[in-house]
Parts: structure tokens; C-alpha cells; sequence
């Protein structure tokens, strides 16, 4: 990696939401499973194991993307992300959700410091929103994206970061970006963008060999250690 210094700082910092800054205790599979039933998916079957062993492979892929591999047609896939929002929604709203320990802070401490940090997610703005509320984090980042604020394209695409790059002029070239993030999407989605720093973080769905081998620059415990790590690497 490039070494980089106050000349070209680490000045924007694109951090997921779920298992990265947003501890959601497996909310996932839970509205999952609701979506799936419904679309005549029997809880317990093989086809129903079959199907959420895909999801927790795809954690931080675009939702309606993972649906519509599982689904096949157009019709159901978006019956069944319309369902998925929906389960996931009541799941946020019954205060099932919490800040990643630490996540706050840090996230206030990369802005002290003149960072600019976007919150990025997989879900749709709906979801994404209702997550925002019920932690109080309407105001924290400068700029909150989902795949639909950058084309309609989400993980591992680096649509999303790049859109964070384009829409804040945070920093003069994508290598001062910083992504973070807990799955092997984020990891891929990170490198794809041209990001000097690529983070993966442990607190969420893959461990440390699946973030490294997708192409991590750096595994943190949490996201808690970040403001840290872009210190250093620019000192």
C-alpha cells in the first residue's frame, strides 16, 4: 500500500452499517426467514437451509440482488425484498438494534479530526433510514448512501463508494478513501473503488481469513479501532 501523509490525507471514510457500526444481533436471517415463508419457502426444509446459507454467504450484498438469485424472477424477488424490509423494519422498530460498541465515538472522532464519514448499506433507503432513527444517527455522518443513491448497483460493486467520492469531494483521489466494513463484500467492494485503506472489522458476519482473502489492506477487533489505524498510517 501506499504510504500516505498530511499531503494527501485519509480525509473520507466509508463505513457499512449492519455488523460494522450497527450490531443487529442476526436481524437478518430472522426477516429473512419471515420473507421466505412467505414466498411458500417451509421453515426447517433443505431448500429453506439451502437458501440462508446463500444469505450469510452475500451479507453486504444488495438485498434485492440476493433475492433475486434465490427467487429467480423479477415478481417474486421483489415480493420477497418487499417482505424482508418490511419483517426487518418491525424487528428495528421493537429496539432490536444497537451501536457497535464504540462505533459513535469513533465515527465522531474521524469527524474532530476533519474527516468526512458516510454511512453505506445494503439495504434499501427505507430500511436504512428506520435504522438511523432508532439509534438517533440522523445527523452523525455526512452522507448516507444504499445501492439505489448510486445507480442500483450495491456490493461488491464499489459503486458506493465511489458515489460517496463523486457527491462529497472529501479528498482529490479515491486512494485517501478509507472503506470498513464485516464481510468479504465490503472487502471486495473496497478494493474495487481504488480505497488506501480497506478495513474489515470482527464484530460482524465473516471472520478474519474470508475479509483477508477478499482483499483486507487490515483486520480490526472493531470499527472502535479505526480512527487509530488512519492516524498512523498517515503519521
Amino acid at each position: 500500500m501506499k504510504k500516505l501523509t498530511s499531503q494527501n490525507p485519509l480525509d473520507l471514510i466509508v463505513l457499512d452499517m449492519a455488523g460494522t457500526t450497527v450490531a443487529d444481533g442476526g436481524l437478518v436471517e430472522q426477516a429473512f426467514s419471515a420473507a421466505a415463508q412467505r414466498l411458500g419457502v417451509e421453515p426447517g426444509s433443505a431448500d429453506h437451509a439451502g437458501k440462508l446459507d446463500y444469505v450469510r454467504a452475500t451479507m453486504g450484498e444488495s438485498k434485492i440482488s440476493v433475492f433475486r438469485h434465490l427467487f429467480g424472477d423479477e415478481d417474486r424477488a421483489q415480493q420477497a425484498n418487499t417482505t424482508f424490509e418490511e419483517a426487518y423494519g418491525e424487528l428495528v422498530h421493537g429496539g432490536l438494534i444497537a451501536p457497535v460498541p464504540g462505533a459513535r465515538e469513533a465515527i465522531e472522532e474521524l469527524k474532530a479530526a476533519g474527516r468526512t464519514v458516510v454511512l453505506t448499506t445494503g439495504f434499501a433507503r427505507v430500511t436504512q433510514d428506520a435504522i438511523l432513527a432508532a439509534l438517533g444517527w440522523q445527523d452523525l455522518a455526512d452522507l448516507t448512501l444504499c445501492p439505489a443513491d448510486a445507480g442500483g448497483r450495491g456490493r461488491p460493486h464499489p459503486d458506493m463508494v465511489l458515489a460517496a467520492f463523486l457527491r462529497t469531494g472529501a479528498v482529490d483521489g479515491v486512494q485517501q478513501t478509507v472503506v470498513a466494513g464485516d464481510t468479504s463484500y465490503d472487502m471486495l467492494s473496497g478494493i474495487r473503488s481504488g480505497a488506501g485503506i480497506v478495513a474489515g472489522v470482527l464484530t460482524g458476519a465473516h471472520d478474519k481469513d474470508q475479509l483477508t482473502r477478499n482483499g483486507a489492506t487490515h483486520v480490526l477487533r472493531s470499527v472502535a479501532e479505526l480512527p487509530d489505524l488512519v492516524a498512523r498510517a498517515e503519521a
